[in-house]
């Protein structure tokens, strides 16, 4: 895991399948209203959807019903073209990953059970529990000799969702859950989750169904958002980008709220910019060539790079003065920004940066140029600010 950036390295082949929710409603007898009023979506295979809406609109209900913990009352819903009714509610459980806040994992069993729980029901044998308990754990990013036979109580609140994570993926299941999983960690941690799940998904390419009130992380996460009102109605169900540009109304725009700009950061990764290349030299370079090259160039500090381009420290024009060698001159990198982080990831980087630059690299950890406030904010301008809301 990185520190606060998404690792996603392209598209996954697609292991989800399709869900559509065809007029599903959810009647309480002691209700007069109903708590799921005939919501009607299609949920793409291989897509993150987040349901997103204030306390009490029913989106956790409706997720619910996917999995039939609640079941409808009436309406239909179909997973990969099975009628979900149909289905024997242990089969279609057992069928389907589940991740709630907290990670829900049972305090008695050690890690390695927990995760095994669900190939045991499917009668795996325990040779091939045992090497998907540890393939798990890899994915994850937790080492299986460390973790495989600890309780829930001797982990942190992020190893306990990342191993809620690897229990709800250990059948391989077509389609997962995700029930707030990351809303009762601490926000450094819920940030390092969120890049996580983006890491698995760029793998695994399942169809995420992620329940959230933070329209934040709905950004940050989704293929495809649903902003849910009163009942689950769906107010809008459109990509983060249509739906930070132009709210359906104004009850959508209020929900997306003063951060729409920021969360626009969310939308682009340094990639797809032309970053500014800065000045670069090797260790090899005489310091007064690269005292001349800073002095003709818009820059007053350069990046050291190692002979397979790997960046190692910044030097400032001062410091090349009276130097015989670039040799162990300037200050250490201490933190880079990898290049599929997005403006947003950078933004956080830039603001704990003395000189509020930092210097990006690519998958291989190789030198790909300088991120800096101007570049955010020259990206925001390009592509607009404001968003559109219907009268």
């Amino acid at each position: 895991m990185t520190d606060s950036t998404s690792t996603v390295t392209g598209p996954a082949a697609v292991s989800g399948v399709e869900i559509v929710l065809d007029r599903v409603t959810k009647r309480y007898p002691e209700q007069p209203d109903p708590a799921v009023d005939a919501v009607s979506m299609t949920i793409p295979a291989g897509e993150i959807v987040v349901l997103v809406g204030p306390s009490g609109c029913g989106k956790t209900t409706t997720m619910r019903m996917i999995n039939r913990l609640i079941e409808p009352s009436s309406g239909t819903i179909t997973i990969g073209g099975r009628d979900a009714a149909a289905i024997d509610a242990d089969e279609l459980r057992r069928g389907i990953g589940y991740s709630i806040q907290q990670a829900g994992l049972f305090p008695h069993l050690t890690v390695a059970k927990n995760i095994a729980t669900v190939p045991g029901l499917l009668g795996w044998d325990r040779k091939r529990i045992a090497a998907r308990v540890d393939d798990m754990l890899t994915l994850v990013g937790l080492d299986p000799g460390t973790y495989r036979t600890r309780y829930p109580r001797q982990l942190s609140g992020g190893q306990q969702q990342r191993v809620g994570v690897a229990r709800a993926l250990a059948a391989d299941p077509p389609v997962l859950l995700m029930d707030e999983p990351f809303g009762a960690v601490d926000p450094i941690t819920r940030a390092l989750l969120q890049d996580e799940l983006l890491r698995l998904q760029g793998e695994l390419g399942k169809t995420i169904v992620f329940v959230t009130h933070d329209f934040g992380e709905a950004v940050k996460l989704g293929d495809r958002i649903a902003v849910l009102g009163e009942g689950s109605r769906i107010l809008q169900y459109d990509t983060p980008a249509a739906i930070l540009a132009a709210p359906a109304d104004a009850t959508v725009a209020g929900f997306v709220g003063a951060t729409a700009t920021i969360d626009r950061l969310g939308l682009t990764v340094l990639a797809d910019l032309d970053l500014d290349q800065g000045v670069v030299a090797d260790q090899a370079t005489p310091p007064a060539a690269l005292a001349a090259t800073l002095r003709a160039s818009d820059h007053d500090w350069a990046v050291v790079v190692d002979e397979d381009r790997r960046p190692l420290r910044r030097v400032a024009a001062a410091e090349l003065a009276h130097a015989d060698t670039a040799h162990d001159l300037g200050t250490p990198i201490a933190r880079t920004v990898p290049a599929d982080a997005t403006l947003q990831d950078a933004l956080a980087v830039l603001l704990t940066e003395r000189t509020a630059s930092a210097v990006t690299i690519d998958a291989a950890g190789r030198y790909a140029g300088v991120v800096t406030v101007d570049t955010l904010i020259t990206h925001l301008a390009a592509t607009g600010t404001t968003s559109a809301v219907p009268g």
